[in-house]
């Protein structure tokens, strides 16, 4: 049973402003809906939850709530957007208001109505200027990556958050389109559930066809309680200086959550650090 104690923080806060430079915390987290994991064999004996209701996942959730109040901008992957599983629960908006983050939007990917609602989402404290969401290529569809904006000029922030198939071609494919997505734009943040390790075919592809680069290479995260495969990552362009970067040991799900924090020397963020203090 996981403790319902305060969390001690593996994130210590720091100040948003540094001699001048705006500082941004960042979490990429797959919460897988809300479930809790601790083997394998909980895939199996914990089944029912992917389509039921469970008592134990409001608490689960109040955990993840708690640790995603030390960032300024959150991807969620493996959210549910409301339904019987949820207990009609939207997660991502619920993350949201128990963390105090005064902006959040999801993008339900794979709509199976009463049963499940397969969403991706961010909560942020900066107001953003514009929103996409984005249909992935694949031949099972149900795939999706959210282009978060803030600012309004060249010099604007793009986050991407995405969660990419499972098999490799279908990887590949996705691939691609993001990085034509991620092209158009100079300073980005992409994170998520990708699927693949930091030395893969894949993450290869990404890191020719974009300027992006992963700081650190082998932050395990899966599964949670024995991590031995790194398939959640954030890269940045390299006009974002990463002060520091972590998987943390919150095993609210069957993956680690990553956390960044960045200095943003040449980003345009309106409003900032006002926009992006805690309410």
């Amino acid at each position: 049973m996981l403790s319902d104690k305060p969390l001690a923080s593996e994130w210590p806060r720091t100040p948003r402003v540094v001699n001048g430079v705006p500082h941004l915390r960042l979490l990429s987290y797959n919460i897988q809906g809300g479930i809790a994991a601790r083997g394998y064999r909980h895939y199996l004996t914990h089944s029912w939850k992917y389509v039921l209701p469970d008592p134990e996942r409001q608490g689960n959730l109040d955990r993840i709530a708690q640790l995603v109040n030390d960032f300024d901008l959150v991807g969620l992957q493996e959210v549910d957007a409301g339904s019987l599983r949820s207990g009609f629960v939207n997660q991502t908006e619920y993350l949201a208001k128990k963390a105090r983050f005064p902006h959040w939007y999801d993008q339900t990917n794979r709509n199976l109505g009463i049963i499940a609602q397969h969403s991706i989402g961010v909560l942020s404290r900066l107001r953003p200027t514009q929103i996409i969401e984005h249909k992935l290529p694949g031949f099972i569809p149900g795939r999706g990556t959210l282009s978060v904006r803030f600012g309004e000029d060249e010099n604007a922030l793009v986050l991407f958050i995405v969660h990419f198939a499972l098999g490799r071609r279908a990887r590949l494919n996705q691939i691609q389109y993001v990085s034509k997505l991620v092209s158009d734009c100079r300073h980005v943040i992409l994170m998520g559930d990708m699927n693949c390790r930091s030395d893969g075919v894949e993450m290869g592809l990404l890191l020719r066809n974009t300027e992006l680069r992963e700081p650190i290479h082998g932050l395990y995260t899966f599964p949670s309680w024995r991590p031995y495969r790194n398939i959640d990552h954030i890269l940045v362009s390299p006009t974002l200086h990463v002060e520091r970067v972590r998987t943390l040991n919150y095993p609210f799900s069957d993956h680690l959550p990553i956390a960044m924090e960045v200095s943003l020397q040449a980003v345009n963020l309106p409003d900032y650090p006002s926009a992006a203090e805690c309410a």
